[in-house]
């Protein structure tokens, strides 16, 4: 069984992407994901091992249930935004534009300004400027360079 699942996985490498994608139909029985080959490749690596030689503990996956409860309360909006990009609550954050002062406080479900509720720091920014923005450029939580 080793030697076949070592051939599945070196096949990966030199497949076109058509069989790829074929390969990710009969293994998930979904239509494959819009992402690049690599992902592909790499996830497509885990389900044939997976498959050969079973999955990850009961345990250890109830403990990465409880870990993610612990971390997002269980949203999985939360989970889109890389907690690296996302101040803690309680955070203010403060800019002024064109001459106005406006501040922003984290929440754990989201931001809060001039007392509503926001989901993200880019609709604060449209808010205030009344054109798109990047949020965390607006607030200068990240740089132009390191944005593109």
């Amino acid at each position: 069984m080793t030697d076949t699942v070592l051939a599945q996985l070196a096949a990966l490498k030199t497949a076109p992407i058509c069989a790829l994608k074929q390969k990710w139909r009969d293994l998930f029985e979904t239509e494959p994901p819009p992402y690049n080959r690599r992902f592909l490749e790499h996830r497509l690596a885990y389900r044939i091992q997976e498959l050969a030689y079973g999955g990850l503990k009961p345990e250890t996956l109830k403990y990465l249930r409880k870990l993610a409860e612990e971390l997002d309360g269980g949203d999985p909006k939360r989970r889109r935004q890389p907690a690296k990009d996302r101040p803690i609550s309680g955070t203010r954050l403060i800019r002024e534009y064109q001459g106005v002062e406006h501040c922003v406080t984290v929440r754990d479900d989201g931001y809060e300004y001039q007392g509503r509720s926001y989901q993200s720091l880019s609709a604060i920014a449209r808010a205030i400027t009344g054109t798109r923005w990047n949020g965390l450029l607006f607030f200068g939580l990240k740089n132009r360079q390191s944005a593109s």
